[in-house]
């Protein structure tokens, strides 16, 4: 428990009902860093991640920054990616259009359909299905900017029996005007992975939501074999929940304003996954 420190007034001040006297804790944040220790403080959010609570639902309880809750949980989220075991991949599927843009080194056998709608390309969806028990699956969703920001949205996992899938699957894509196609797991490895770090060289981080999901990709064993941005460049598209003004000035300090192109915007039916 924190140290008690009474605020009293001053001898000499006259006192009436618009003055009390009251005990004002330091802040949690300023205890929490001084008397725990790191270990405790990864265990605390822990704890609190297994309750289902969001990174920002847990820094505010533990009056903490996002900058110091945020490297926790994906700490914990890599821990639990490497420790958890593995279910058997049921189906794997992308929106079409997912190339376009980009360039792959050594995985000429990837899909890559021809007829597709140009204006979707650099919002990619992709859906990953596990077995989680006789009868029941266990799926994951990611909307992927793969010209610029990275990660933009995740779900699950969502678990359904079997049957529901290929519905939810339907739901999922609906937004991509084409049916989406099968792919191996490592594409979307090297999908969403490979953005995520393209993302964080550019200066922006993955949606928080995008760490619940990780179990169902795995770690990816080296470099993305994907070259992101539109023809190797920065390609910002704004969304219709993005601040643009920020990205605009995060891009020029990471590559220069003469490095990168924009345009506005991505309809908001491509970023309502849930």
């Amino acid at each position: 428990m924190w140290p008690l420190r009474p605020c009293l007034p001053d001898p000499g001040l006259r006192m009436d009902r618009r003055f009390s006297v009251g005990i004002h804790p330091p802040r949690l944040s300023e205890w929490y860093v001084s008397s725990m220790t790191n270990a405790q403080l990864l265990e605390r959010v822990r704890q609190l991640r297994a309750e289902g609570r969001s990174p920002k639902e847990i820094a505010r309880t533990l009056g903490l920054s996002p900058a110091i809750v945020s490297p926790l949980i994906r700490q914990i989220a890599r821990e639990a990616t490497t420790e958890a075991p593995v279910s058997s991949v049921l189906g794997c599927w992308i929106s079409p259009g997912w190339q376009i843009g980009l360039s792959v080194e050594g995985f000429g056998d990837w899909p890559a359909p021809d007829d597709c709608e140009p204006g979707h390309g650099g919002i990619v969806g992709a859906l990953v299905a596990r077995r989680h028990r006789p009868g029941r699956v266990s799926v994951c969703g990611y909307l992927v900017d793969t010209w610029c920001l990275g990660v933009k949205n995740a779900l699950g996992p969502r678990l359904m029996n079997e049957r529901r899938l290929p519905e939810f699957r339907e739901r999922f894509f609906a937004a991509f005007d084409a049916d989406p196609v099968q792919a191996p797991i490592e594409l979307v490895q090297h999908l969403v992975w490979g953005a995520v770090e393209y993302a964080r060289r550019l200066g922006f981080e993955p949606h928080h939501d995008l760490w619940a999901a990780a179990g169902h990709l795995e770690p990816l064993q080296g470099p993305s074999a994907i070259r992101f941005g539109k023809d190797g460049k920065p390609f910002y598209v704004e969304g219709p929940y993005d601040d643009a003004t920020r990205n605009l000035r995060t891009l020029e300090r990471s590559v220069g304003k003469d490095s990168f192109s924009f345009e506005m915007s991505v309809p908001l039916s491509l970023l309502d996954i849930a």
